[in-house]
């Protein structure tokens, strides 16, 4: 199975340079760095010990924010590595100034280009987040004696499925892992099936995602306009997504005269067919990105660039949570909770069960169906007391990662 695995990557790395090409042309690689995906590094390695970080994207890397500041600041870690593999994940980071944390994107999985990725960074322990399994990665890992954790681990039961298929070619991956610490009981339970490494249980480390207040703040212009408007947000919206908030907002317009709908899509080079789309609904658009200073007597305000989600969750007193009106399994309500937003959702949460569960047993989420049910649910007041309760138990979560990470990062450094 492993040699099969081989192949195939061994296919894809003949059509790369086809593949990059494409993507570099949909803005969906950099243009500079994408080498890195071979393991050629754009920077160095510094001497003394390295801890290192991958995540898939922005929402896993968000995730760790909070421990990378913390590791920055103790004087036996000489460099911090995190390691992701889309462009916009590279973008967020930029926006943190680290002093000894650098960012590169993950190499393909393939065994000469992970070989040659370890042998250059020389990580004395990798931290993997969230559903990022890479079997040629693992096993090198184990090879060279990297002690590899995987921290808030998410198995859902479709992936769960597919690895237990191939039980026996799954269990020997798992294995590969020292501790995994699941983000809830549900994948908890698929680890012990698919795997013998220990589990350990601490919560979703998503609880406690870094806010930083001056990174999020809003230009004074746009605030000025934006206080004078009853706003509410659509977060990380999928494909006819817009469509379904843009019909809710027809029907709130009947009600406030004033109303003002922030659209932030899940993948924002659909800026330009959004636009078309909800301007043939007789909608006015402002773009973010526009270089008009007034956007005076707009219906839609489309948010068409990275990083700037944390920006409109924090002024919004309600949020609607994409991919759960589409069979997408929804997406990460916790941020826009910790800040007091009201969440609403549709019925496909499948990714975020035992959070939602959560959520509406604290009053803080409600699912809806229609689009009318969703303007009716509108709500212009924060949840303050539902923000405090979800910062509380992200901040015991943190507490308990780090001194679990503790536990290996200075036990594995004595032995050094």
């Amino acid at each position: 199975m492993f040699f099969l695995y081989q192949i195939i990557f061994t296919i894809i790395l003949f059509i790369s340079p086809f593949i990059f090409v494409y993507r570099i042309f949909k803005n969906k690689e950099d243009k500079a760095r994408f080498v890195e995906k071979f393991s050629i590094p754009s920077k160095k390695r510094l001497n003394g010990k390295l801890i290192w970080f991958h995540g898939a994207s922005v929402g896993e890397v968000l995730s760790v924010i909070p421990l990378i500041k913390y590791y920055e600041k103790n004087k036996k870690i000489s460099q911090i590595l995190i390691t992701s593999s889309t462009l916009s994940s590279s973008k967020v980071i930029k926006k943190f100034k680290f002093k000894k944390t650098i960012h590169q994107f993950y190499p393909i999985d393939y065994f000469p280009i992970t070989n040659k990725f370890l042998n250059f960074w020389k990580p004395d322990l990798g931290i993997f987040i969230d559903s990022e399994i890479w079997p040629c990665m693992f096993k090198n890992m184990y090879s060279k004696k990297i002690p590899l954790l995987l921290l808030n681990a998410r198995i859902t039961k479709k992936t769960f499925n597919k690895w237990i298929k191939i039980k026996s070619i799954s269990k020997s991956i798992f294995e590969y892992i020292k501790v995994a610490y699941p983000q809830n009981l549900e994948t908890k339970s698929y680890l012990r099936k698919l795997s013998n490494c220990k589990i350990k249980h601490i919560g979703n480390l998503k609880f406690s995602e870094d806010y930083d207040s001056d990174l999020e703040k809003i230009n004074t212009k746009l605030k000025s306009y934006l206080i004078k408007k009853k706003i509410w947000v659509a977060s990380s919206t999928h494909k006819f997504e817009e469509i379904f908030c843009a019909k809710a907002h027809l029907e709130l317009r009947k009600k406030y005269r004033n109303i003002l709908t922030i659209i932030i899509p899940r993948h924002i080079h659909r800026a330009d067919k959004i636009k078309l789309e909800l301007e043939n609904l007789g909608l006015k658009v402002f773009r973010h990105s526009s270089k008009l200073n007034k956007p005076e007597n707009f219906d839609i305000y489309l948010v068409d660039t990275f990083g700037e989600t944390k920006k409109f969750h924090n002024i919004s007193s309600t949020v609607f949570l994409g991919g759960s009106i589409m069979k997408r399994g929804g997406q990460n309500p916790l941020e826009a909770a910790r800040f007091g937003a009201n969440i609403l959702h549709g019925p496909n949460t499948d990714n975020f069960r035992d959070v939602y569960k959560l959520l509406n047993s604290l009053g803080i989420s409600k699912r809806i169906y229609s689009s009318k049910e969703l303007a009716s649910s509108v709500s212009f007041v924060k949840n303050k007391k539902g923000g405090k309760q979800i910062t509380n138990i992200g901040e015991k979560i943190l507490k308990k990662t780090i001194k679990e990470l503790n536990n290996h990062i200075f036990n594995e450094f004595k032995k050094t």
